[in-house]
């Protein structure tokens, strides 16, 4: 495997395993197991920041020389970007939950 085709599948596994944080984190919400929901979505953000450091690699790479647009890129780049929304529902999700569990002060 070459260097952008690694880049790529590195992004997408990171992405992968926040998306999976993500989904733990609603089920807790969910059951109402609010500090595991909370230790997961760090997990998820941890996660996606370390996709983010790949994205700003291959962005740097590209004020060198343009990369050639693959299929694998637009979709680490989607999977990235559907994930950050993942993340955002996921965090009002959970405060929703807490409000109607009468745990919304925490």
């Amino acid at each position: 495997m070459e260097g952008m085709e690694l880049l790529n599948f590195q992004m997408i596994s990171n992405v992968g395993d926040a998306k999976s944080f993500l989904f733990k984190a609603l089920k807790a919400a969910r059951e109402e197991d609010f500090k595991a929901a909370e230790k997961l979505i760090e997990s998820a953000d941890e996660s996606l920041l370390k996709a983010h450091e790949i994205h700003r690699e291959l962005l740097q790479q590209e004020t060198q020389e343009p990369i050639e647009l693959s299929l694998l890129l637009m979709h680490a780049e989607d999977q990235m970007m559907s994930t950050e929304l993942l993340r955002d529902i996921t965090n009002e999700m959970l405060l929703v939950h807490k409000k109607y569990s009468g745990d919304d002060k925490k």
